[in-house]
């Protein structure tokens, strides 16, 4: 029904390291292509800033989240806002429409970038492939991220303990502030995840160092298989950018709880030495991995007080 669609132009503020950036950028996504009006197909326009939840103002120079420095992140978001309602409030002519549809901040290369859809119609996909000897527990491990399919099949394993969860270091927030209100210690943004690396229950999956940039604007979805003794179980991922010294900045991460894997309808529990196929929703970022840093894949089954 049209009520389920906009039927004005709007204008969405997102940024990075918000708890639902993914929903935010699919909301946009569905509203460009279903809106109610051609105006409102056609004039809505999308900012993502390099920063957390409604933090946006708070972009300087150098620009903090977290631990990583992501450059220039300002804008003035509050001349734009002035604008657009001018335009679409009071019919003031003014150029608010020729602005580009997406302004999406590209972390690592620390620059705006300007698109006209999302994703970015110049992208393509290109599959990673997690591969390894059977032991890539920690960041010491074996585990491979590769573009090429893996020569052989292998499995790796971990036990996982709910009484000793993986522990949230950063990552998106609906918080304003340095500080996220998971607890009253723990932060949002970019940290480093290597100690958090060093656990058994942690699958480390890294390529080599890269000799060539490596842009990444978009979705990146993720397709997992598992086996477990358990007949349900958490699967958790983090996507991480790793410096030339070895900080792991983590860029989004997600949670698939397994029973739900066939739909939101009813539970499918699994059988134990049954392999299951399991998709996670997809993580949402733009980072420029840059000559010398490495990609990163964290695969576990918990990660707590984020998520339950």
């Amino acid at each position: 029904s049209d009520e389920d669609h906009n039927s004005a132009p709007a204008l969405y503020i997102n940024s990075w390291y918000d708890i639902s950036i993914g929903p935010n950028v699919a909301m946009f996504e569905h509203q460009v292509k279903n809106a109610a009006t051609e105006s409102a197909r056609n004039d809505s326009r999308m900012i993502i800033a390099p920063t957390l939840h409604c933090a946006q103002l708070g972009a300087t120079e150098h620009t903090i989240v977290g631990e990583r420095d992501l450059g220039d992140g300002r804008f003035d978001y509050v001349g734009l806002v002035q604008e657009w309602f001018d335009h679409f409030v009071k019919g003031i002519s003014n150029d608010v429409t020729k602005q580009p549809r997406v302004r999406a901040y590209m972390m690592g290369a620390n620059q705006w970038r300007t698109y006209d859809s999302w994703p970015p119609k110049e992208g393509r996909e290109v599959a990673y492939y997690l591969d390894g000897d059977g032991k890539a527990n920690t960041r010491f491990g074996d585990g491979r991220l590769t573009t090429g399919k893996p020569g052989k099949a292998a499995e790796d394993r971990f036990t996982y303990d709910p009484m000793t969860p993986v522990p949230t270091y950063g990552g998106g927030t609906w918080c304003c502030y340095s500080h996220s209100t998971f607890t009253t210690s723990e932060q949002a943004g970019a940290y480093d995840q290597s100690g958090i690396e060093m656990r058994a229950d942690v699958l480390v999956y890294t390529t080599p160092p890269l000799t060539e940039p490596v842009e990444v604007a978009g979705p990146v979805k993720v397709t997992l298989y598992l086996s477990s003794d358990r007949k349900d179980t958490d699967l958790t991922i983090k996507l991480l950018d790793v410096d030339a010294s070895g900080h792991a900045y983590m860029l989004d991460e997600t949670i698939q709880r397994v029973r739900w894997r066939e739909g939101w309808d009813h539970p499918v529990f699994m059988q134990p030495g049954q392999v299951y196929k399991v998709e996670l929703s997809p993580l949402t970022t733009s980072n420029a991995f840059l000559p010398g840093h490495r990609i990163r894949v964290e695969v576990s089954r918990s990660n707590f007080p984020h998520f339950e």
